[in-house]
């Protein structure tokens, strides 16, 4: 079963392939928006891919043109709703959730704001 790292924190998720790095991400907790509810209409679930991107999903064109309304966007970003994990990597799946992604997350959810200073 494939294995998704996000940094900087490292919650882990173990995932079936056709999961998207955002249901990884909720799996284990880890701080990853999705004001949009995970329907790639925002870029809240902005994610920079560090490591075994070649075991998700081609980027389609609605995934780049949301990427174009986002904060600091490199050659790895991907969004977690649209980024599917489509085959097992020969080791785990490296994420790192984008500042913008975790003050989304923060906003989406108030109650843990004490925790995440």
């Amino acid at each position: 079963m494939p294995k998704v790292r996000f940094m900087p924190d490292g919650f882990v998720a173990d995932v079936p392939e056709g999961s998207t790095l955002l249901q990884a991400a909720k799996q284990c907790g880890a701080p990853e928006g999705d004001a949009c509810g995970g329907n790639c209409a925002c870029s809240t679930c902005h994610v920079y891919v560090r490591q075994g991107g070649g075991a998700l999903s081609e980027q389609e064109d609605a995934e780049a043109d949301i990427l174009d309304k986002a904060f600091a966007v490199l050659p790895s970003s991907r969004l977690g709703c649209q980024a599917k994990i489509t085959s097992s990597p020969e080791s785990e799946i490296v994420v790192e959730i984008t500042q913008e992604s975790r003050e989304a997350w923060v906003n989406e959810h108030p109650e843990a704001r004490h925790k995440t200073g």
